[in-house]
């Protein structure tokens, strides 16, 4: 252990360029190039790191009111949302509410099985339609609770009671005020501005990168819904980076390579992170035997076998018996790594088996927010599809390992507890910005300047938010 922190924290080497430096040991791309069934999976073979400046980051940017105005008026108007699944909406008259800030959305399949979704205002006055945070089955229409008016599920007028009353109505123009609403990979995405940008130039690399990891054929094993302390950036920010697992996850740094987590930036809305998992710490020596020991196995390791495959090997029969469907011939890294794609501003996608974590963090208030997780497993082969799990909210104080069959509480336990200190000592702090890694905490520097695009625009941002 003493030789490990020493490696870790040993001075930079002065001769590279900011930026430039990486962890000693083996790197992600010298692990994964060396074992062939990840050959299947190029997207993982690539690498697009950036340097993006050391300049501190203001923690204003987290505790200030004014920013967070700021953010509701011009970022989440403004841009792209996941919203739902399709299998929460699978039939004509399915709904799904979602909501952020002061702005919700009704989504609803159509007769014509076409998905839209609408502002989730009645154009009379004002009422909602639907709760804050409701779905539901098998609408025939969609009426307004307070008056009765009516509409069509393709948000075209239906009825006016009392009609006699509203002659300067034109019919035509009284439908549901629609917004933009798209579909990827099983995803169900919403923008409340009309004018915006078709999704796929959001998505960047995301399709390609994801085209042969079938999430729309998997379905939602376990949803949690997770009041966390701390500002919505803060809380998704620690789950873009590995850096905290030596602190926060000690039970794992002796078989994961997380100083050598590779982290890629491809593009202001996507970007990636790619931790080893069963590879044994970088930063000590340790023979495939004994690491394969530390994974929790008894028995003796094959000759010529290395603990990760051979592990690898173990999980493609259990979960395979466990999921009910063929994983003989998926890759050893979608089979065990933390894979960790980030869509600006608030989603992240893991395409792995073992690890297939979907995250979602909305605000509820400055220094509050929503953490949803969401678990996509394989529809079983040859059966139909389940119905996605019901979501299990969790209060600050209550515990992921509340939730049945989730393997991943106890590190998501782990982390949301940081968030306690983490926010406190934000509001706390005489210096007046937190100082990030160069590498490891790229994508965090690279979601602010996205964010600043949409920000920039506004005369109003003082200088001691940039």
């Amino acid at each position: 252990m003493k030789d490990m922190m020493k490696a870790l924290t040993a001075p930079g080497d002065p001769k590279l360029a900011p930026g430039e430096a990486r962890a000693p040991g083996p790197s992600t791309q010298d692990l994964l190039q060396s074992e062939p069934s990840n050959a299947q999976d190029p997207a993982l073979l690539t690498s697009s790191d950036a340097f993006l400046g050391d300049q501190d980051l203001p923690f204003a940017r987290y505790t200030r009111q004014q920013f967070y105005d700021l953010e509701m008026q011009h970022l989440w108007p403004k841009v792209w949302q996941w919203a739902c699944r399709e299998e929460h909406i699978p039939k004509a008259g399915d709904f799904y509410t979602y909501d952020i800030g002061p702005y919700s959305a009704l989504v609803i399949r159509g007769e014509d099985n076409q998905i839209r979704a609408f502002v989730n205002a009645c154009p009379h006055r004002g009422m909602a339609l639907t709760d804050a945070g409701s779905c539901g089955q098998g609408k025939q229409f969609i009426r307004c609770p307070f008056h009765g008016m009516a509409w069509h599920l393709d948000g075209s007028l239906r009825e006016i009671p009392c009609r006699w009353d509203f002659p300067h109505i034109n019919d035509a123009d009284f439908g549901l005020d629609e917004i933009p609403c798209e579909t990827w990979a099983g995803f169900v995405f919403i923008n409340f501005d009309k004018a915006c940008k078709p999704l796929a130039e959001e998505l960047g690399v995301l399709p390609e990168h994801f085209k042969d990891w079938g999430l729309e054929d998997r379905f939602v094993a376990v949803h949690t819904v997770k009041t966390l302390p701390g500002n919505w950036k803060m809380c998704m920010e620690g789950f873009l980076e590995a850096f905290h697992v030596l602190g926060t996850h000690p039970e794992v740094i002796h078989t994961a390579s997380w100083a050598n987590t590779q982290y890629d930036v491809f593009g202001p809305t996507v970007t990636r992170f790619l931790q080893t998992v069963a590879t044994g710490n970088p930063n000590e020596t340790q023979s495939q035997a004994e690491i394969y020991r530390l994974l929790g196995y008894t028995d003796e390791l094959p000759d010529g076998t290395t603990a990760r495959e051979q592990h690898a090997q173990h999980q493609r029969a259990a979960l395979g018996q466990r999921f009910e469907t063929d994983l003989s011939a998926v890759s050893t890294s979608i089979m065990l790594d933390s894979i960790e794609y980030h869509l600006f501003p608030n989603a992240c996608f893991f395409p792995g088996i073992q690890i297939p974590l979907i995250y979602r963090f909305r605000p509820t208030g400055l220094g509050t927010c929503i953490h949803e997780v969401l678990l996509l497993q394989p529809v079983p082969e040859d059966a139909p599809r389940p119905l996605p799990a019901d979501p299990i909210h969790l209060g600050m104080s209550d515990s992921y390992t509340q939730v049945p069959d989730f393997p991943l509480a106890k590190v998501l336990d782990q982390d949301t507890e940081n968030f306690y200190r983490q926010w406190a000592g934000m509001n706390a702090s005489m210096k007046p910005g937190q100082t990030l890694a160069n590498y490891q905490e790229a994508r965090i520097r690279n979601f602010h300047n996205t964010l600043d695009d949409y920000l920039g625009e506004v005369e109003a941002v003082p200088l001691v938010f940039k």
